[in-house]
């Protein structure tokens, strides 16, 4: 069976960077950090009191009051990015086979606001008997973001959602690249959303000293490969693409961001939160994309690393980029974008895949942010291209994407220039 090929026809997002692609893509370039102080809760007794949080989210814009009532704020951004990759890749609905179009929507918690809020709201009002909400389960659960796109559009293809932390959304991309390459479907859209700065959220990371706590600097806290960093910062948001077989793409004149090439999975089979020392799950999850691919390393220019700014982390994927990709890793551009957007954990595979289609369409390579002196530990090669501080540019013709989850659940997406 001959495998067809699949592209990238629209791109949508909601980030802690901007409420649409051009401004995030625009802040991402400038080095924007998306940080600042917890606005969504009283974080004051708290040991991490800032994070990457969406500014001015109006759902409005396309929800009724009544009916936003029924989605946790996880999915309000999942359908928020959803409509504007929708309405980007110019699909008319009317003249197409909604049999044949899916929804892969991914997240890594789902809607931890929402169990928080109720459970709470019970053991505040214990005495007067269980009252929860009748929404409560459909909008906490993590698979609900792709129902209510697919609702939405009448979308009837493949529906469902990929839940493996940090590593979701990237899942996501990968299962819905081989539904369409196999013939399943013509189109997917296929991402990650969420919403986890919560009390809960926090709540529950600071537990487990994974965040960073440099509350007087918001802006300079996340900062991977940096001596001085000291964890991750959460954020939140959403990323939409809309996959799609080529001949059907160019068969209706769309607009082609890039090609998907191939993706891996693996498992480190190690932990349930930390990395394998060695980076042996993050060398097999990327050998695993580029044999997918049938791409060498030498093929690769750009890496959107996971990166999230710990001190174990950042070090093991170093080790296991330079395991895969030997004297060539010094040749690549490496970047973390999530010294910018923070952490957005469910969602972050997606919005780092997006920005690596960018940077293959505009010829620019978005920074390390944050980086002020290198670590002592010799694993850490600081001859490679870390992308520090400022954008660069360069011709990216392809680009490989990790993200690594609690469990040991690692997913890596190539995407590279679309040729006929």
């Amino acid at each position: 069976m001959e495998l067809k090929r699949v592209v990238v026809t629209g791109l949508g997002a909601v980030t802690p960077l901007g409420a649409n692609v051009g401004e995030t893509w625009e802040n991402a370039i400038k080095g924007v950090s998306g940080a600042g102080p917890i606005t969504l809760f009283d974080a004051s007794k708290f040991k991490t009191r800032f994070a990457c949080e969406v500014k001015n989210f109006d759902y409005s814009k396309f929800l009724d009051r009544k009916e936003a009532r029924k989605f946790d704020r996880y999915a309000q951004f999942a359908l928020a990015a959803a409509i504007e990759g929708m309405e980007n890749s110019g699909l008319d609905l009317e003249k197409e086979d909604l049999d044949k179009i899916g929804v892969i929507f991914s997240a890594g918690i789902g809607g931890i606001r929402t169990f928080e809020e109720e459970v709470g709201s019970y053991y505040t009002n214990i005495e007067a008997g269980p009252r929860f909400n009748p929404f409560f389960i459909p909008k906490m659960i993590a698979d609900i973001a792709a129902g209510h796109i697919s609702m939405k559009y009448g979308l009837r293809g493949p529906n469902l959602s990929a839940v493996s932390a940090c590593a979701s959304s990237t899942h996501a991309l990968g299962i819905a690249f081989d539904l369409i390459r196999l013939g399943k479907a013509t189109a997917i859209v296929a991402g990650g959303a969420e919403a986890a700065v919560c009390v809960a959220g926090v709540g529950g990371f600071n537990s487990m000293h994974a965040l960073s706590t440099r509350n007087d600097d918001p802006q300079g806290a996340s900062r991977p490969f940096s001596k001085s960093r000291d964890g991750f910062v959460i954020g939140e948001g959403a990323a939409a693409l809309i996959l799609e077989e080529m001949d059907h793409a160019i068969a209706r004149g769309a607009t082609i961001y890039g090609e998907i090439a191939g993706s891996g999975m693996s498992a480190d089979a190690y932990h349930i939160t930390a990395s394998h020392p060695e980076g042996l799950g993050a060398m097999l999850v990327m050998k695993n994309a580029l044999a997918d691919a049938g791409m060498q390393p030498e093929d690769i220019d750009y890496v959107n690393v996971h990166g999230t700014s710990t001190p174990i982390g950042d070090i093991s994927e170093v080790k296991a980029i330079q395991s895969v990709f030997g004297d060539h890793a010094y040749n690549m551009n490496i970047s973390s974008t999530k010294s910018m957007t923070g952490h957005l954990l469910g969602a972050a595979g997606a919005i780092e895949t997006l920005f690596s289609l960018l940077s293959i369409r505009d010829g620019i390579v978005p920074p390390t942010i944050n980086f002020h002196e290198g670590d002592e530990d010799p694993d850490i090669d600081y001859k490679l291209n870390f992308t520090f501080n400022k954008a660069q540019k360069r011709e990216v013709k392809a680009a490989l994407s990790n993200t690594f989850g609690f469990g040991g659940h690692n997913a890596s997406i190539i995407v590279k220039k679309f040729e006929k």
